[in-house]
């Protein structure tokens, strides 16, 4: 089922790297940096290639979500499952009726294929768009062992195979979703998996497992499992657990080669993050540090306050403060918990771009050189305290521990000399002089359509619209940042790589499975 001969991953140049080994580890330094570039005309920056960024020690890693694929059933976008279902209050019978619909935004859609490997096709635009952001691998969560959630797990790993020969699955246990209730069967579905080179094993052989809320099934539990999987299956484990309280983590200590938290989505919080890779550390482990853009979860009626890309930007901060040997954004695609940073129809795709440069950064070991332009905007489409005009009844309510909820507009600029940006919210404008590199300004958010601009001595301007206005009563609550670049005109209308989706007339049906009753915590 190997589609690599459609991929631009596949088709690049070889890039000779500029590195300097230090021990077992692999650096490149900044200097080095545009030898290793290759053009990246959406970013502020030239990203490093694929073979050099997957080469770095430092390793990023997204969490991948089977239930939200990019199509469902490979349909128009406006009679699709995300459509009709998901998005619509009145979907799926009604069930979401109460908090509005299921989700409030969806993957950016694609025309409907003719193939019949579009479900892998999308896959392979999933790892496409990752590598290209500089992200090594997925951790991939394993929701069952059997049907369709397993089966997209098994199809991930065959997309990464066939368009990067250097990304990398990561294994992910769902104690949460009741994998972990049968070691001898868990045992067996992870072995089956563990010989495809896909797969991410250490340097020295060890299969990675990272279990979600490893916490949920005791120490002497997961020691007992890896050691069926060393005597009945020969494979041993590199095991990384990812805790909800990471209180366990001592206990885990003795048999664990890292550790990892699922986090906090508000700047004021994220910061315990710092207390926990420090504690990794003192202990002799790796930190695989989280890293998040929001998060917003109708059906639960909660949010957290992101403060526009704060939570974003200090997660990457605390990162490279605390030197985790590893990244997990979370991430790439639960639109459940509103946590994406995959292309999406509301968030477009700046979150990822944003990221980009910081992943860069993570690799790079100091910021690399800002080469053109780039303005970002984020704001909510209602004030906070907005009530819905569409009969919703469950409505959003701040996460305990979370910043106070605020309207504001945010300007995120990465520049290559000064220049002034002008903002203008709905009747208001604002002015700001910017410095060279990467700087940050909030003004206040007002009903209307949100832009920014730099005009430049020459004559020529930069431009960014948000395509969706601020509105004093939304029909829906929707508490989630919306973005929009002035690398990507301004929209969050993306275009798939031409390699990889073909349009046609027609569309395949395909039964769409119930997404999990169950929803983490």
């Amino acid at each position: 089922m190997s589609q690599g001969a459609r991929s631009p991953i596949r088709m690049l140049s070889s890039v000779i790297a500029l590195t300097l080994a230090v021990g077992s580890c692999v650096v490149v330094s900044v200097d080095d940096h545009q030898a290793l570039a290759q053009a990246s005309p959406a970013l502020p920056i030239d990203m490093p290639s694929s073979v050099t960024s997957h080469a770095s020690a430092k390793k990023v890693f997204a969490h991948y979500f089977t239930p939200f694929v990019i199509s469902l059933d490979n349909k128009a976008a406006a009679a699709d499952y995300y459509s009709t279902g998901y998005l619509a209050a009145s979907g799926e019978g009604g069930a979401h009726a109460s908090s509005g619909g299921f989700i409030r935004q969806r993957p950016l859609p694609r025309p409907v294929s003719s193939s019949p490997t579009w479900a892998l096709e999308d896959m392979e635009t999933d790892v496409l768009r990752a590598a290209a952001a500089g992200i090594d691998g997925f951790t991939v969560d394993l929701l069952a062992l059997c049907g369709y959630n397993w089966d997209r797990v098994k199809l991930l790993i065959t997309a990464a195979h066939a368009v990067d020969p250097g990304f990398r699955i990561v294994l992910m246990p769902d104690v949460t979703a009741g994998v972990a209730s049968d070691p001898q069967a868990l045992a067996a579905a992870v072995a089956g998996l563990a010989s495809d080179p896909t797969v991410y094993h250490l340097a020295d052989g060890r299969l990675v497992i990272s279990p979600f809320d490893a916490e949920g099934r005791s120490a002497g539990w997961w020691q007992s499992w890896m050691s069926t999987m060393q005597s009945q299956y020969g494979v041993s484990v590199a095991f990384v657990p990812t805790f909800l309280d990471f209180g366990y983590a001592a206990a885990f200590a003795p048999f664990s080669y890292g550790f990892s938290i699922w986090g906090d989505r508000s700047p004021n919080s994220i910061g315990w993050s710092a207390v926990a890779a420090a504690s990794a550390h003192a202990l002799g482990k790796i930190w695989m540090q989280p890293v998040a853009v929001q998060d917003e979860r109708p059906t639960q009626g909660i949010y957290t306050e992101a403060d526009n890309t704060e939570t974003l930007r200090g997660s990457w901060d605390i990162a490279n403060g605390q030197h985790a040997e590893w990244v997990q954004m979370l991430t790439w695609n639960d639109y459940s918990e509103g946590t994406e940073f995959s292309p999406s129809s509301h968030t477009g795709w700046s979150p990822l771009d944003i990221s980009a440069y910081y992943i860069a950064k993570f690799k790079l070991g100091a910021a690399p050189p800002i080469v053109r332009d780039v303005v970002y905007v984020s704001h909510r489409i209602q004030p906070a305290a907005a009530l819905p005009t569409g009969g919703q009844s469950v409505l959003m309510n701040l996460r305990a521990g979370s910043n106070p909820a605020r309207d504001q507009v945010e300007v995120l600029a990465f520049l290559i000399n000064p220049a002034t940006i002008v903002v203008h919210v709905g009747a208001a404008s604002y002015q700001f002089g910017a410095p060279a590199g990467q700087s940050s300004f909030d003004v206040p958010l007002g009903a209307g359509v949100v832009s920014a601009s730099i005009s430049y001595p020459n004559g020529a301007t930069l431009n960014v619209t948000s395509p969706n206005p601020v509105v004093a009563r939304p029909a829906v609550q929707d508490l989630q940042y919306y973005f929009a670049s002035s690398a990507r005109d301004g929209s969050t209308a993306g275009t798939l790589p031409t390699a990889v989706v073909a349009a046609a007339a027609g569309s395949v049906a395909v039964a769409v499975p119930p997404i999990p009753a169950w929803v983490r915590s």
